[in-house]
């Protein structure tokens, strides 16, 4: 055998047995690569917690630093606000300084105030903040808010049917706003000593307690009855309020002693509360007892409402009388009304007061027989002034059905100026039910042709855009862009130019994220420019009037506002969205904008808020 088939043979021999060897090597095992990926993602999650954390004392350092910067704003309504925020964002992390901080807050408050056409609404603002975090304290800011109410005016000492003393006020405004933060527990802490009174403030909380939780509120109702019950002072109004807790929540009239409604309707119509049927006997009960109280000489009766008010109370609570009360309560209560109706004049008893039906009749038939009306007035009508006062009218009753025929209806208005403020009255408001009801259609038709202002064209094409975000991408870009050039369009010292800008960020928040921080520096360059924007005060204000009213609507805007805005792009880059805020010449912008941010990297639940993401460049 020559030597190269040895060679051959040799590295034949080499490749077998180092085949089978090679196959041979043992894989890795499932349970190394599970360790592997664990260690990995430990790893990533304690360097996740390293950044929170840093950037959490950041944050803290950040909120310290504009505190000392506060105490030196010649503002004194911006400081107070300010301190108070700081407290308010600070507290579960240093609850000591947060009470130091309100403490100043309420300093600088008692200075602003006495300064102020409304010398009490900054203090009633520290408190709703101080009222969230230490009861202690919220009752101490509540003596010295008592004490100042007693030393401005005269101060009853007990509670009439009607209004609740100053103390009592101020301690249900307070749980109101700790009720709407979702905090039953300690809302009902100050509340409760307010409840024993009947009045359209106590009722209302209760309505607002019962959505979140209705033990409570039907408990703390059930107790007002039978302080009722036992009350001689207690009328026919009273009982007309207890009513609408349970068939009307929200609607409140009363009468006058001439047969007048005195009525407070603070929303729309609701639906019944759905009570227990024990409740509404004893309400029943409650009711009929005082309703058929026998009734006092005219020059002995000291009731609100008189023989003609308790009439009128009667004939609007008989159709519920009928409806639910056991049948003894309802006999009694129609030998009432016939006697009652011997007792008023022709006029009281074909009345037709509007207060009569409201929240009791359906509240479309009740708006179709009111338009009918309206149309016979207009046929009648003597002058061209008093049939436009009329059209307008028929309009807003169609804005109540949310009917774009009510453009229509103003167009046939003669006088020009009065034709002009109607259309932007009415093309607004129906702006804002587009929105509010997803109506595309409608909020498109009336971006193109609405009589608006810059400002409220900007907000509805950023708002329509943001409802297309998914369903038409391309679309959604147009309205921003169409949103943008409006925008521009509002005078450089009109904070509404900067408000608008910030609505355009929030809209491509949503659309295209890779333009927000432009649109966010272009909106700085606007606010340093802009005469008193705040950040905070973002909203859509409607007016109008004529020669019979005036009315005025105002709807906050959230993305006009730089707190929410300027929370997110913490969490997207802290670091830059601390260089933007710091870009604000404006104390105010600039204090709301660290706060945002701070709040956000505060929070817990941000745990996110980590490393920086790419973003397009200014």
């Amino acid at each position: 055998m020559n030597r190269s088939h040895l060679s051959m043979i040799v590295c034949a021999g080499i490749i077998l047995v180092a085949g089978p060897a090679f196959a041979q090597l043992p894989a890795p095992s499932p349970k190394a690569s599970r360790d592997s990926a664990s260690r990995q993602k430990s790893r990533a999650n304690a360097e996740s917690l390293r950044i929170r954390k840093e950037r959490q004392s950041q944050a803290r350092s950040l909120l310290v630093s504009l505190a000392s910067d506060a105490r030196s704003f010649r503002d004194q309504t911006l400081r107070a606000r300010t301190l108070a925020r700081i407290a308010d964002v600070l507290w579960d992390f240093d609850s000591e300084q947060g009470r130091i901080f309100f403490r100043k807050a309420w300093e600088a408050a008692e200075i602003a105030d006495r300064e102020s056409s409304e010398p009490l609404k900054l203090r009633k603002q520290v408190l709703t903040l101080a009222g969230r975090h230490d009861r202690v304290l919220a009752e101490e800011f509540l003596q010295k808010l008592t004490e100042t109410s007693q030393a401005t005016k005269a101060e009853n000492s007990s509670t009439s049917l009607w209004e609740l003393s100053e103390a009592l006020q101020h301690r249900l405004d307070l749980a109101e706003s700790l009720l709407l933060r979702g905090d039953v527990e300690r809302a009902l802490q100050f509340a409760d000593p307010a409840l024993g009174s009947v009045t359209i403030s106590t009722l209302d909380f209760l309505t607002e307690l019962r959505e979140k939780d209705a033990v409570a509120a039907d408990q703390r109702f059930a107790a007002m009855l039978v302080v009722t019950g036992g009350n001689v002072l207690a009328d026919a109004n009273t009982i007309s309020l207890l009513s609408s807790y349970i068939f009307t929540p929200h609607t409140y009239v009363t009468f006058n002693t001439q047969g007048g409604a005195d009525s407070a309707w603070l929303r729309s119509s609701f639906p019944p509360a759905s009570v227990s049927p024990q409740l509404r006997l004893a309400f029943f009960q409650i009711a009929s007892g005082v309703l058929l109280r026998p009734q006092p000489a005219p020059d002995q009766d000291q009731s609100t409402a008189g023989i003609a008010g308790k009439y009128m109370v009667v004939k609007r609570l008989m159709p519920l009388f009928d409806q639910y009360a056991p049948e003894e309560i309802r006999v009694g209560m129609h030998s009432q009304f016939e006697a009652l109706n011997f007792l008023v004049s022709d006029q009281i008893r074909q009345s037709e007061d509007e207060g009569l039906q409201k929240g009791i009749s359906p509240e479309k038939q009740h708006l179709a027989d009111q338009e009918n009306s309206l149309w016979d007035q207009i046929d009648h009508a003597k002058t061209s002034d008093e049939r436009d006062q009329l059209y307008f009218k028929v309009a807003l009753l169609a804005l109540r059905k949310d009917d774009m025929r009510a453009r229509d209806y103003v167009i046939k208005i003669d006088e020009s100026g009065f034709r002009k403020q109607a259309q932007a009255w009415v093309d607004a408001c129906l702006a804002i039910n587009a929105v509010t009801k997803k109506k595309l259609e409608s909020a498109l038709e009336l971006a193109r042709v609405g009589e608006l202002t810059h400002i409220q064209r900007v907000w509805l094409l950023t708002q329509t855009a943001k409802l297309l975000a998914k369903s038409n991408r391309d679309k959604a870009l147009a309205l921003i862009d169409d949103a943008t050039a409006e925008a521009r369009r509002i005078e450089g010292v009109d904070s509404d130019r900067p408000r608008g800008l910030l609505a355009i960020a929030n809209a491509l928040k949503v659309v295209d994220p890779s333009r927000v921080w432009d649109a966010i520096f272009e909106a700085v360059k606007a606010a340093n420019s802009a005469e008193g924007f705040t950040g905070e005060d973002g909203v859509l204000t409607l007016t109008v009037t004529s020669k019979s009213q005036i009315l005025k609507r105002t709807e906050g805007v959230a993305d006009f506002d730089l707190r929410g805005i300027f929370g997110e792009l913490a969490n997207n880059d802290y670091d830059r969205a601390v260089q933007l805020a710091s870009g604000f010449q404006g104390e105010s912008p600039r204090a709301s904008a660290t706060i945002a941010i701070s709040q956000t990297m505060l929070n817990d639940k941000n745990n996110s808020a980590a490393a920086p993401q790419p973003s397009a460049k200014n």
